[in-house]
């Protein structure tokens, strides 16, 4: 009988590891190389020339004149937009913390072993992925004064009825309680998927130490759940910072330009009065704005997170 002897592998020698090594790195970059063509193109240079033309007075005829630090000073004396800088911090003061806490509170009890839970959690996430339009034309609807459905509830239990959209002190409101029932659907995934992550040995430990649920919750899980709460806080904020299609379709920035947001104001200067170069600038100081802000909560959520 023949006895079959495997010849060991002979050595790659360094010359070829590294031809080899090139090869792979060539064609992961042939890879990418697509997309980052299309990124290049449809985020970095707008993004650039976006900036330059901040410091531009330019015309749809293709004329331009260098004004430079002209647009930010009187963007620092435009009371329209320190207004809507203010209506737009507002906003993001109710819409935040709002759509956050119940995204916890709804991801904490959709975090069960319950049957057909998961249909609940396809109930809580279809409105995410319906159009902004459709869903401002329905709130729209939700909130007349005359015949809405929210104020013949009211009526039916013989409360009065309540100017959502026509009240300077609550539009805000209004559209931030939209705005969280859209959205929180995506949040709530978001911190499901957080809570998914902790052990399960942890809460129970928990437990066998007499910690109670809500001591559990505080102790544990929150601590444990900090990164991605704070993910979906900061995602949260950019959004509500730039926030328009809502306000476009349900009030037109009124009454009384109570609703009239930082990125309303970018509209109207760019493409209603054709301002090309002070809308630019709008959009740089909101880069900065939402930038700092994020900043800002990466100090108090912590660096590690």
């Amino acid at each position: 009988m023949s006895t079959h002897v495997t010849q060991p592998t002979p050595p790659v020698s360094g010359a070829r590891a590294f031809w080899n090594r090139t090869d792979a790195i060539r064609t992961g970059y042939a890879f990418i190389l697509p997309v980052l063509v299309l990124f290049v193109i449809f985020r970095i240079w707008p993004t650039i020339n976006g900036f330059l033309l901040s410091f531009q007075d330019y015309r749809l005829t293709g004329d331009s004149t260098w004004l430079g630090l002209e647009h930010y000073r009187y963007l620092l004396q435009d009371d329209l937009f320190w207004h809507s800088l203010r209506v737009t911090m507002v906003y993001a003061a109710i819409s935040v913390p709002l759509t956050t806490c119940l995204a916890l509170g709804l991801a904490v009890l959709i975090n069960q072993a319950l049957r057909g839970i998961g249909l609940y959690r396809a109930i809580y996430f279809l409105p995410y992925v319906t159009s902004l339009v459709m869903v401002g034309v329905i709130w729209k609807w939700v909130y007349r004064n005359d015949g809405g459905l929210l104020n013949n509830v009211l009526g039916a239990v013989g409360l009065p009825s309540v100017d959502w959209l026509t009240s300077s002190t609550m539009v805000l409101p209004s559209l931030a309680i939209m705005a969280t029932w859209k959205g929180v659907g995506y949040a709530m995934m978001i911190l499901l998927a957080g809570l998914k992550a902790i052990p399960a040995s942890l809460h129970e430990a928990s437990a066998v130490d007499g910690a109670t649920g809500a001591q559990t919750f505080w102790k544990v899980t929150l601590p444990l759940l900090k990164p991605v709460l704070f993910f979906v806080i900061v995602i949260e904020t950019i959004g509500s910072f730039q926030v328009f299609d809502a306000i476009y379709v349900m009030t037109g920035g009124g009454p009384v330009r109570a609703s009239y947001s930082l990125v309303y104001l970018l509209y109207d200067e760019g493409f209603k009065f054709q301002n090309f170069g002070y809308a630019s600038a709008i959009g740089v100081v909101l880069f900065l704005i939402v930038f700092s802000v994020t900043m800002l909560q990466r100090l108090m959520f912590g660096r590690d997170d």
